[in-house]
């Protein structure tokens, strides 16, 4: 028995009843590029296959990479090429707006870092009936990544990885942006680390044997559109300017060699986790024709959500789960999430008009990834390259749209634990996600893509906590706790925008919340004007209950939390404020608030801590929202990192992607890397727990839990003509 042949199904019951394949091998993705080839062949005649493109399908459930694979072997791939239109504007329309050709020539062959030609690989090759190219590897399919299949179309040529997990190698832009920069970015010693590895150097298995097959299948989820002008050239550093793209295979190349002592697990071999998710998104929508073009703000918060059926109702709620695997000595922790979300969205027109879109005008959506394998390192740094499903809504209706989400690099945390059959208590992760609205027609029963509707930016905070059974409010009864909160309200008459902060504390007696909250605002009047940062507070008397979850065992408290003023919402009302959940023992709170008076956003509590750090490198992960005359931005925290030096003074290595707001232009960039200079920090302990970083017009302030490996943190900026207010959390890197 193979490691390849343990992969294991299991029942993703949260939503999907079918089952889904779980990868026992890392999920990863690499890559990189730019080639400036130039193709004289944009004016000729293509002759290509009358094969179905089955890539302007559109399924819910499944990734945006549509695969055809129907009559291969084990050991056979089908090839696809696709080029730019200006390449070949007569060939077969597909997704990403490329075009499908036929070939010209297809070479298989050895390579290295040097991507030089190496020799010959032992195929045979066949022509389907419908004109595709299927190659058959005779030893078996390639694992490793010095394996291409290189596709010239005129005088464009491009290459793809031949370990391609579902064996539908498609020869594209992204597939040479993978190959190009991927391969090169390694020393001859990593490359030759790698295929020991896939080889199984020294007789023992290797936790990356089996990534580079998904590695090479899930770049193409991505949906980032190529200009129809665009040589293939132009293509690539397209790619390479897309921030989140390019970030991300980076990042995954450098994952992508981590030996196996890095691997560790999760100390219990399943673990269920509690949900509280907030997405700020910047976007542009085209769905009304008397709005088209113009720059949307939106909030996505968690709910639960109820399904009906001939067998009675049934509740989905905002979860997390993860499971650890041990085969032949490798370590794999998977996991996979559902997370039910209500949207809000501000439409912001040139000219200064603006049209809310609240929850009432979206379905009900989902934001949920494909289970697959992670890295746990150091017992704290969760890493992995995580799909994200397509979702649709109006399914029967009108009006049915899909939701594309691309993959995104995942360096979580979780909590230390001291005892081998104790899970983490928690999971904490910031990322960034792009996608699109699609309009989707029904054909023949098939959803086929038609028009974009929207193309949005997100950037995400999600906070996981241990769910408990039996769990009981005496875990917070007595306690005192720090709190953040950042929340947005959209469509007032008078400030159509709305962005609010606070740092505080409550103190829980019973059920009684006793708050003490100075906030800041900022808002954008009606005509335009920015105001703020403007003080206040939110002192109040709230109340916290627990909100039993209906499981398929019966009711149970599992910790989930109702936030109220009033009376009780009970198992299935909607409280006052919002609901969240607790890790078992109440040192952490997370609250998505969702009402009138503070708006929809994240609230989060830590127990008081006894001491604050004097040293340590942090993950900043986190966003911020910024407002200026004529613009809007997201900046989006990547791969940040926080030092603090010493008692008094801390680093912050600043990288992050920008999206930005054009309002008189109505145009929304796409996500673009900023690097900025490490910029030093006045760092102070505010006793109990509380710290503040400044420099500058730039302000942190937040509080660390008591392990001191968690910050949390409220962002406030006023640099230039723009106010901005954010939401981080930094966690403690391994030293």
């Amino acid at each position: 028995m193979t490691l390849q042949s343990l992969c294991t199904d299991i029942f993703f019951t949260r939503r999907y009843s079918r089952r889904l394949p779980l990868l026992l091998s890392a999920v990863l993705i690499a890559g990189c590029g730019g080639q400036s080839a130039v193709d004289e062949a944009g004016s000729r005649g293509n002759s290509f296959p009358p094969a179905k493109n089955a890539l302007d399908d559109f399924n819910s459930g499944s990734t945006g990479d549509s695969n055809n694979t129907n009559g291969l072997a084990a050991n056979e791939v089908r090839v696809t090429m696709e080029v730019p239109a200006a390449v070949a504007p007569n060939g077969e329309p597909t997704r990403r707006n490329l075009r499908i050709v036929t070939p010209d020539r297809i070479a298989v062959y050895r390579t290295d870092t040097s991507l030089s030609s190496l020799g010959s690989v032992n195929v045979s090759r066949r022509t389907e009936d419908n004109g595709r190219e299927v190659i058959t590897f005779e030893n078996g399919l390639p694992l490793a990544p010095d394996v291409v299949i290189e596709a010239a179309y005129g005088n464009t040529r491009m290459r793809a990885l031949a370990a391609d997990s579902d064996r539908d190698v498609k020869v594209n832009p992204f597939s040479e942006y993978l190959v190009t920069n991927t391969l090169t970015s390694y020393s001859n010693e990593q490359f030759r680390a790698i295929l020991d590895c896939v080889n199984d150097a020294g007789g023992e298995l290797c936790l990356n044997k089996y990534v580079w097959s998904t590695l090479a299948d899930q770049v193409h989820d991505f949906e980032i559109d190529i200009p129809g002008n665009f040589s293939l050239g132009q293509a690539l550093d397209l790619l390479d300017e897309r921030g989140d793209f390019s970030r991300y295979v980076d990042s995954m190349a450098d994952y992508a060699v981590l030996d196996e002592q890095s691997s560790g697990r999760i100390s219990a071999s399943s673990a269920d986790y509690n949900s509280v998710f907030l997405g700020i998104e910047l976007g542009q929508t085209f769905r009304e024709s008397t709005l088209a073009g113009s720059g949307q703000w939106g909030v996505r918060t968690a709910q639960e959500e109820s399904i009906t059926d001939a067998n009675g109702t049934g509740y989905v709620y905002p979860a997390l789960t993860l499971t650890t695997f041990d085969a032949f000595n490798i370590r794999v922790t998977s996991l996979a999430n559902d997370i039910p979300y209500d949207r809000e969205a501000l439409i912001h027109r040139n000219g200064n008009d603006f049209f809310a879109r609240g929850s009432s005008f979206w379905d009900l959506n989902t934001h949920a990834s494909a289970p697959g394998a992670a890295t746990l390192v150091e017992g704290t740094r969760l890493l992995a390259g995580r799909a994200l499903y397509q979702s649709v809504t109006g399914q029967g209706s009108s009006e049915i749209i899909g939701w594309t989400r691309n993959p995104y690099y995942l360096d979580g945390f979780v909590s230390a634990t001291g005892d081998s059959n104790e899970p983490p208590d928690r999971v904490l992760s910031g990322y960034f996600s792009a996608g699109k609205a699609i309009e989707l027609e029904s054909v023949s029963g098939e959803l086929k893509r038609r028009a974009t509707l929207e193309n949005h930016y997100l950037s995400v905070l999600e906070i996981n906590l241990l769910r408990e059974q039996g769990f009981s409010l005496d875990s917070l009864d007595g306690k005192t706790y720090n709190v953040v909160f950042l929340a947005s309200r959209f469509g007032d008459t008078n400030e159509p925008v709305i962005i609010e902060s606070g740092v505080g504390s409550w103190t829980v007696n019973g059920t009684d919340v006793t708050q003490l909250m100075p906030t800041r605002t900022i808002a954008r009047d009606s005509d335009g004007t920015v105001n703020g940062p403007v003080a206040g507070n939110r002192d109040a008397t709230w109340t916290v209950r627990t909100r039993p979850s209906r499981l398929s065992v019966g009711d149970r408290d599992i910790g989930r939390l109702n936030l109220e003023i009033g009376s009780s919402a009970g198992q299935f009302g909607r409280p006052d404020l919002g609901i969240g959940a607790s890790n078992p023992n109440g040192s952490l709170l997370a609250f998505n608030l969702d009402n009138g008076d503070t708006g929809d956003g994240l609230l989060v509590a830590a127990e008081q801590a006894t001491a604050a750090p004097t040293s340590g490198r942090y993950r900043l992960q986190g966003f911020a929202m910024g407002l200026e005359d004529g613009r809007n931005r997201l900046r989006h925290f990547d791969n940040t990192v926080l030092t603090i030096n010493d008692a008094a003074t801390a680093t912050l290595e600043r990288r992050a992607l920008d999206v930005i707001h054009s309002v008189s232009d109505e145009t929304v960039s796409a996500p673009f890397p900023v690097d900025e200079e490490d910029l030093s920090l006045a760092y102070t302990d505010g006793g109990n727990g509380r710290v503040t970083f400044t420099a500058g017009n730039l302000t942190l302030d937040g509080f660390v839990v008591d392990e001191q490996d968690q910050i949390f943190l409220r962002l406030s900026d006023t640099l230039g003509g723009e106010q901005s207010q954010g939401l981080v959390m930094a966690t403690r890197l391994p030293d």
